[in-house]
């Protein structure tokens, strides 16, 4: 219950300081964990709570944080108050009272620890469309859609958790001129059989192949973008093959999304607004917004001056739609969308031009949608260093860990080994990707991310296994706990000076649609919770000893596992 300490020591710096608590509780942060040492517990910088900084030189600011530090009290919450050369205000807390909120509260709510926080209480709640993964049908799930599918689940996950509505759409790119190409292709290579057996890999082979024909043969053009015209013109047996390829690949689809532990409320696409192409564009012209180049192309110009300089083409010059027409179409409320390919940050420009035409379109809401870029992963292949599908690159992953368990002799008591090292690779997946900033490249490498040891999802997974089972091991069972004055150690004191830092996390997680934050937080936690299992024992300790860390141990257990499950890791009890 970080929030309670907070508005304590808010109460008593509002009386020095003439703000109001509500003001004064986001300035205060919690002090950096440390299992060696005890530090104080929260901290506040003075510059941030002197209102008009210009008036105290940098060389003032210790002198200013002495003279609040002298007119605070002691109390029943806070013992002590340290200030620093460098103007903080340090508070160390009743370590009783830490003990006891801390783990009466995570008791209380075991899976919402943290998000009824008053750091969290100004974010707006409201309903929100996370669009994300959006691979193009009839093609197989390419490994490199794995970082927009885990990313857009995060979100989705985060905003979930604090509260708010979420509405998770896969956007799919089931339309325009690769399925003209893919329909004449299946005209003059497609085989029925193959279809039925191997449905995506057939029809991945058939694009493929229509593809390489096309660069010797005209008549290939011609006769996909003849097919396109079909489609758009709703054309009963070129929608018939269409639909066709889209159920197959959406039932593939799914098989892989269910392994990731990844779901939607509703599978969209590009095809769904079509037809309301000519609506917008009419709309768009009726203002003005819309004019014909020199090449007989329709676009929207986005300069200033009027132009053309800067423009965003939506209609070919032969009358065909285009995939930002299509985007234009999508009535969405409130629009997170995570790009779909491998130049996933190249989609920049994209994002900002289909914001700009919903803005002219006056859609007010078009000023709330984000555009979450993220970089490249290089080096994912196989053991033969080719380039793999999503389902190659888990089966991978699986293989690989299943072969680490059987050599450290983990898996002899799982009564589904498999299921537990994919759940467990899924995560060495998730935390690889999630380490550092969205938007920056990372070179994947197997043995880095499987390994047991470090900052790694096999280490987060470890962990949790371990404490499920302290916790399911211990003779005497998990009871209410009144008696916390055992728990002043060094080991225990540093989880709970860490624990004060998640509604912390949360809050810079949602900001700044970032994992990084609460990949860092967990792995911290894990380390400090190994460290206190290693040092804290709970068999052979008197009961209200082993009470109390039996409940410190949960209460380790039960954030981590919450935190996985907003990274998108389902938490396994036993590896």
């Amino acid at each position: 219950m970080a929030c309670f300490f907070r508005r304590s020591v808010a109460l008593q710096l509002s009386k020095v300081c003439g703000l109001s608590e509500d003001l004064l509780v986001p300035l205060i942060s919690a002090s950096p964990a440390s299992k060696k040492q005890s530090f104080a517990d929260l901290q506040v910088f003075v510059k941030d709570l002197v209102q008009n900084e210009a008036s105290v030189p940098n060389g003032d600011l210790g002198k200013t944080a002495q003279t609040l530090a002298n007119q605070l009290k002691p109390d029943a919450v806070v013992e002590d108050v340290i200030v620093t050369d460098r103007g903080v205000l340090r508070f160390r807390l009743n370590k009783h009272l830490l003990a006891q909120k801390l783990l009466e509260s995570i008791s209380a709510f075991p899976d919402g620890f943290g998000v009824k926080s008053d750091l969290l209480s100004s974010l707006p709640r409201r309903r929100t469309l996370v669009e994300f993964s959006s691979p193009n049908i009839a093609k197989k799930f390419h490994a490199g859609h794995l970082r927009s599918t885990i990313i857009g689940n995060f979100i989705a996950n985060l905003k979930q958790a604090l509260g708010n509505e979420v509405i998770r759409v896969n956007y799919l790119g089931d339309w325009g001129m690769q399925f003209g190409l893919l329909g004449a292709g299946f005209e003059r290579f497609g085989s029925r059989e193959k279809l039925q057996s191997q449905p995506l890999q057939h029809l991945f082979d058939v694009y493929v192949q229509v593809n390489r024909e096309a660069q010797s043969d005209e008549s290939i053009s011609s006769a996909a973008a003849e097919f396109f015209r079909r489609l758009e013109r709703s054309e009963e047996e070129a929608m018939k093959i269409w639909r066709h390829f889209r159920d197959i690949t959406i039932h593939e689809y799914q098989l892989i999304y269910k392994r990731l532990g990844v779901d939607f409320d509703h599978y969209s696409g590009e095809s769904f607004h079509s037809n309301q192409t000519q609506n917008v564009l009419e709309e768009l012209r009726r203002k003005g917004f819309l004019k014909t180049t020199l090449k007989g192309t329709a676009a929207v110009d986005l300069s200033e001056s009027g132009d053309l300089s800067n423009f965003a083409t939506l209609v070919r010059s032969d009358g065909t739609s285009l995939y930002l027409t299509r985007c234009v179409n999508t009535p969405s409320r409130i629009f997170i969308n995570i790009p779909r390919s491998l130049t996933d940050k190249s989609q920049s420009v994209h994002f900002q031009r289909l914001f700009s035409i919903l803005s002219l379109l006056g859609h007010q809401w078009a000023q709330r949608c984000h555009h979450v870029p993220f970089g490249l992963v290089q080096g994912m292949s196989t053991r033969r260093g080719e380039l793999v599908f999503l389902e190659d690159l888990l089966n991978e992953a699986q293989n690989r860990m299943m072969q680490n368990m059987v050599r450290s002799q983990t898996s002899k008591d799982l009564e589904d080994p498999e299921q537990t090292a994919e759940r467990v690779a899924v995560s060495a997946l998730i935390v690889q990707d999630f380490k550092g900033p969205l938007i920056s490249d990372y070179k994947f490498d197997w043995d880095k991310v499987l390994q047991a040891q470090g900052d790694t999802g096999v280490f987060l997974q470890y962990t949790h296994a371990r404490l499920c089972s302290l916790l399911r091991c211990q003779v005497c069972e998990l009871s209410p706990c009144t008696d916390f004055s055992s728990l002043v150690d060094n080991w225990s004191v540093s989880l709970f000076q860490h624990l004060l830092r998640y509604d912390e996390v949360l809050l810079q997680s949602v900001r700044e649609l970032q994992p990084r934050y609460m990949v860092r937080f967990l792995l911290i936690l894990s380390h400090l919770a190994a460290s206190a299992h290693r040092e804290l024992p709970v068999k052979g300790s008197p009961a209200a000893v082993a009470q109390a860390r039996l409940h410190l141990f949960h209460s380790v257990r039960c954030v981590l596992a919450s935190g996985m499950r907003i990274l998108g890791i389902t938490p396994v009890d036993k590896m």
